[in-house]
């Protein structure tokens, strides 16, 4: 049986993203609060490119 978590950096981004949290009143919340905890990453990134 497959496993649950089949990573892709593209649907990550796409459900859980920056943009995609900016776009609701909700996500604008979440990413306040995590700017006002001084958190290092605001949301999740796509990682180092090369």
């Amino acid at each position: 049986m497959k496993r649950t978590y089949q990573p892709s950096n593209v649907s990550r981004l796409r459900t859980h993203g920056f943009r995609k949290r900016n776009k609701t009143r909700g996500g604008q919340n979440i990413l306040k609060n995590r700017r006002r905890k001084g958190r290092w990453s605001l949301s999740v990134s796509a990682g180092n490119k090369k």
